[in-house]
């Protein structure tokens, strides 16, 4: 399905002529857009960015980050805000957004009905996509794979090595050790939660070989270095896709987490951040997007205009036994399992 600029800006309200600028672009005709670079920013500027700035005559500067807040809440407080829009994540944005470092986003502004959009971080955010951390395997060398989060923990009848994200697993490793997925965050909002949670980790802890960035698992997995790990589920669609790969998912416990647009509070061009925030959350655009990469748009228009082949590879198809990340707990208790999971490793 190839979607057209023209039916984009239909539905956002908006005519090329509103966009066509036949003078060379100045310093208010441009906008720098920040996300964490790689394949997926590669997708965002093929079917996002670049065709946004042909039809607005504005001028898209890229920047890349690792994800975290401190530059933004810099850049705010020294008041020398140099992104204008910024692709971030649900935690990241509850914390950004109750220390009032970014914008509180205007629906009407943006001409879009928020209640299409999934999420509950909408007040200073406009959601991208959903992704899914999965479990991953390579059907040629395990063939009858992983068919539940427990599996993932039983090295008896999976033996070998497992990767993981550098991180505490918390929510997968309680849903292995028998808790239901909706009491997952109550258990884990009590001492006694996060203790059952870091025991279960102890069973498979000196079988963990640790990644760090999203190419990792792939690699893991391709050498024969691990026989199954976590992995961010548009990473294993591009390598089954455009590599190949026989690598297979296990959905089971799927943890699903948001990510939005949001603008740092006292860019100097938000009435452009407004144009392309709007342009961006379209549903031809995000659909576009899940065309390319298999995440999940947040935009309950945009399912319809996904091409039937994708659909079985998006999040939003394997919403039985998944679990949405509690990013509010994880904005409050960030800093005490970094400490606590830092002490686990060193033991």
């Amino acid at each position: 399905m190839s979607l057209t600029i023209a039916s984009t800006l239909a539905v956002i309200g908006l005519t090329a002529g509103m966009f066509v600028s036949t003078k060379p672009a100045l310093a208010d005709d441009q906008l720098t857009i920040t996300a964490g670079g790689g394949s997926f920013q590669r997708v965002l500027r093929k079917v996002i960015f670049d065709p946004f700035s042909k039809v607005s005559g504005i001028k898209i500067n890229e920047a890349e980050y690792d994800y975290g807040n401190a530059k933004i809440r810099a850049m705010v407080e020294t008041k020398t805000v140099s992104w204008d829009v910024v692709y971030a994540s649900e935690s990241q944005i509850q914390q950004l957004c109750a220390e009032g470092l970014i914008e509180t986003i205007d629906w009407k502004e943006l001409s879009l009905d928020r209640t299409k959009f999934e999420g509950n971080y909408t007040a200073c955010g406009v959601p991208v996509i959903d992704s899914a951390t999965v479990v991953v395997y390579d059907e040629d060398k395990l063939p009858n794979g992983p068919k539940t989060i427990a599996d993932f923990f039983d090295l008896k009848k999976f033996p070998g090595k497992r990767g993981l994200y550098k991180s505490a697993p918390l929510e997968w490793a309680l849903i292995a050790d028998g808790v239901p997925i909706k009491d997952v965050y109550k258990l884990l909002n009590t001492p006694e939660g996060i203790d059952r949670a870091f025991k279960k980790l102890d069973t498979i802890k000196k079988d963990i070989i640790w990644w760090t960035a999203g190419a990792q698992p792939m690699q893991l997995l391709a050498d024969g270095q691990v026989v199954m790990t976590d992995a961010w589920h548009g990473r294993i669609y591009d390598a089954v896709k455009n590599s190949g790969k026989h690598f297979g998912i296990m959905w089971d416990a799927a943890l699903l987490n948001g990510n939005a647009w949001v603008i740092p509070k006292g860019t100097p061009r938000l009435d452009n951040a407004y144009k392309f925030i709007a342009f961006a959350s379209s549903p031809q655009a995000q659909a576009e997007v899940a065309n390319d990469t298999a995440y999940g748009p947040t935009n309950k228009d945009a399912m319809a205009l996904v091409n039937l082949a994708v659909l079985p590879h998006l999040p939003n198809n394997h919403m039985e036994n998944a679990l949405r990340i509690d990013s509010i707990f994880w904005s409050e208790k960030s800093d005490e399992v970094r400490q606590r999971f830092t002490a686990w490793l060193a033991k």
